[in-house]
């Protein structure tokens, strides 16, 4: 068998030759325009020396305040693994040589401010706002984009799983998450076994702008019929024998879409401490 270092690095110079390509494409930026996700991994698992350095690299991330106000939990557990599979409805996921979930985490932050004699019921403790809460998810997702793009720039392969929210409540008590802590995501990496096109993204003239938003939809809409075409001619490997539905069509059907109702999760942010007072 291959080491993993090997492996990586044969994934990385593969991946050259079939992404996208731009005037200064270094490897930092190759890494990024080459990013996708894979949902199918091979059955080899990855080095600590590895592991230690895309965990050193998510910390590196930018962080509000210096809060450092998230965690992640490493999935090593073969029966918890099935069970987060089971609960996003994804096979992959039992299958990642390593999994995390991210988690918001104010439960650290108020634990070393009761110990500076801090109250954390009185009106005055912020770690549990709506303020607080939105920096501790950014910072959450920073981390774990750096470590993504951290193991992609290995020649590994990831996946971001929001598929592990879809029951939140057991999601919090199979990982024993306590007051002031939230799950964010999930992220799955391994030495790829699938090679998926390059999703396409829409023109970057529906997306950035200049000074302000635009004040006419006309600017947001102008190009969508292209994006649309392109869209529709992309194969996912998931269901590789048919295009998927132009962009148009998927956003109308999940504008109504009623699983999204089921998502409130006003409820579960109340019984892990938080509020959204600001």
């Amino acid at each position: 068998m291959m080491s993993t270092q090997n492996n990586v690095q044969n994934n990385a110079k593969d991946g050259e030759q079939d992404g996208a390509q731009n005037a200064y494409a270094n490897q930092t930026i190759q890494t990024l325009l080459n990013r996708r996700s894979i949902r199918a991994f091979k059955n080899n698992p990855i080095s600590e020396d590895v592991v230690k350095t895309l965990e050193a690299a998510a910390q590196r991330a930018a962080c509000s305040q210096f809060l450092n106000d998230w965690s992640a939990i490493k999935i090593t557990s073969e029966s918890l693994k099935q069970k987060l599979s089971q609960l996003g409805n994804q096979a992959y996921i039992a299958t990642a040589p390593l999994l995390y979930v991210f988690v918001i985490d104010q439960h650290r932050n108020a634990a070393i401010a009761q110990k500076s004699g801090i109250d954390t019921e009185s009106s005055d403790f912020t770690l549990k706002t709506g303020y607080r809460f939105s920096q501790s998810q950014n910072d959450a997702v920073l981390a774990l984009h750096a470590m993504e793009t951290a193991a992609e720039s290995l020649g590994l392969g990831c996946v971001i799983l929001g598929s592990i929210l879809n029951n939140i409540p057991e999601l919090i008590e199979l990982l024993k998450l306590p007051k002031y802590t939230y799950p964010v995501l999930g992220l799955a990496i391994g030495e790829p076994d699938q090679s998926p096109e390059l999703k396409p993204r829409m023109d970057s003239g529906m997306q950035f702008f200049e000074n302000e938003y635009p004040s006419s939809d006309v600017v947001l809409l102008e190009n969508l019929a292209s994006f649309d075409e392109r869209v529709h001619k992309y194969y996912d490997l998931r269901n590789a024998d048919r295009p998927v539905d132009a962009f148009s069509a998927q956003i109308a059907k999940l504008a109504v879409d009623s699983g999204a109702k089921n998502h409130s999760c006003e409820s579960q942010l109340n019984a892990q401490g938080f509020t959204f007072k600001y």
